[in-house]
């Protein structure tokens, strides 16, 4: 009577370990590539890393003049906006950007923001008009969270670490707050 060949086992590590490792290495240098240099150089100009911080503040700024307008709209919205409004408040503080008046903008709205390219910024142009529909309002608020969410981790490739670690904890807020937006208009 033949005997069974024994159960083939592999050597060395299996295909999803490897992707698991690969993409846990590239993570880890994503996010600590620029800590060495954060200046991205010092010809007087600011560095990457400010102007990326300068432009997330102006972002976070003309999302929460958004939640002002959706707000002043639909007062009976605050119970599930108002405190998304106030975490992208606290947004724009965390990227450095100062408050004024009752309202939460940011002082550096009062110019037209420019990205590191000098075109003007997508959050420089006033908010579009809000809808008459409180569902079609927040929908609106959640596509515009999303799609800067979407921005925030394209960009954060390109950041030194603790920037793009806190790029990278605001674009999860900003999906969070999308979803929640989402949900409520359901």
């Amino acid at each position: 009577m033949p005997y069974p060949s024994p159960p083939r086992s592999l050597s060395g590590p299996r295909r999803r370990t490897l992707l698991a490792s690969v993409a846990g290495a590239a993570l880890l240098v994503g996010c600590s590539s620029g800590s060495e240099d954060s200046d991205g150089g010092s010809s007087g100009s600011p560095s990457l890393a400010e102007r990326a911080r300068a432009r997330a503040a102006r972002d976070s700024a003309g999302l929460v003049e958004r939640y002002d307008a959706v707000l002043a709209t639909h007062p009976a919205l605050a119970v599930l906006a108002g405190p998304l409004r106030a975490e992208t408040v606290r947004h724009v503080e965390a990227f450095g950007g100062g408050t004024s008046g009752p309202s939460g903008a940011s002082s550096t709205t009062s110019e037209a923001p420019k990205d590191a390219s000098g075109s003007p910024s997508p959050s420089s142009s006033p908010p579009a008009a809000v809808p008459a529909n409180e569902q079609d309002a927040l929908a609106d608020l959640a596509a515009a969270e999303r799609a800067l969410a979407d921005r925030r981790a394209k960009a954060l490739l390109d950041l030194p670490g603790e920037l793009a670690r806190l790029l990278a904890s605001v674009a999860a807020a900003g999906a969070a707050h999308a979803y929640l937006l989402t949900e409520g208009a359901k």
